[in-house]
């Protein structure tokens, strides 16, 4: 392992039409939606290459065995990334399999984020693993939907993972009493959105409207290319 201390991994999974942000099928098209996620994925790798003193890593969702399409993309997507196949059953236990086998391999500060909130500022990123180095043993990145869009440690808690129902609406309280019971130190950082469903893409748009124009370029540019007013679906 190199001289840095920390590491930074983004879930990620190969864009597929039908398979990736079906959430927001309609307003948009399957490909439209895949096109989408991998703009917002653009842009957060973006964002990561921006954080001072990480690793940078994908924690990918392989293909079927023997298949290597899914690596051979994100090799190609961000050859500066370490790439971090997932395994297991479900996402709380891909989620502590990552984390602990990125701890095992000697950082002492590990946080893994998602791939969909492209206008995240950095200063929350970086602020993760301050907290981690001044006495956390748990970073929370509060999401609005009840969840959260990163979590750290600086050392494995499978629990707070394997025993949480991810993607449900009590996600974060669930993790915040399991750390109380392990008596774990939580910090928690600004909350955020993630863009999963249509009213978080008309609450981007709105965003994007008004922040410079470097912010989330590939998804601006999508959005401006592909639909200039995505509207509600009632």
């Amino acid at each position: 392992m190199a001289s840095v201390r920390n590491a930074l991994l983004v879930v990620a999974k190969r864009p597929a039409a039908g398979q990736t942000k079906t959430r927001l099928i309609p307003p948009l098209s399957p490909k439209q939606a895949a096109g989408l996620y991998e703009c917002l994925l653009r842009d957060t790798l973006d964002l990561i290459r921006r954080v001072p003193d990480v690793q940078p890593a994908i924690a990918f969702l392989p293909d079927a065995p023997q298949d290597g399409r899914a690596r051979d993309y994100f090799a190609a997507l961000a050859p500066d990334f370490e790439l971090l196949p997932q395994e297991g059953a479900d996402l709380g236990a891909r989620l502590d399999n990552a984390l602990s086998h990125t701890l095992a391999r000697g950082y002492e500060r590990v946080v893994i984020m998602n791939s969909d909130g492209p206008t995240l500022p950095v200063s929350s990123l970086a602020a993760a693993f301050e907290e981690l180095g001044n006495g956390a043993d748990v970073v929370l990145g509060p999401a609005d939907d009840g969840g959260y869009y990163l979590i750290g440690l600086k050392r494995p808690a499978p629990r707070l993972l394997r025993e949480v129902r991810m993607s449900t609406p009590t996600v974060l309280a669930d993790t915040l009493a399991l750390a109380a019971e392990e008596k774990l130190a939580v910090a928690l950082l600004p909350a955020w959105y993630d863009v999963d469903d249509v009213a978080s893409l008309e609450r981007l748009q709105a965003e994007l409207a008004n922040a410079p124009a470097q912010v989330a370029p590939w998804t601006r540019a999508f959005l401006a290319r592909e639909t200039s007013n995505v509207k509600r679906q009632t």
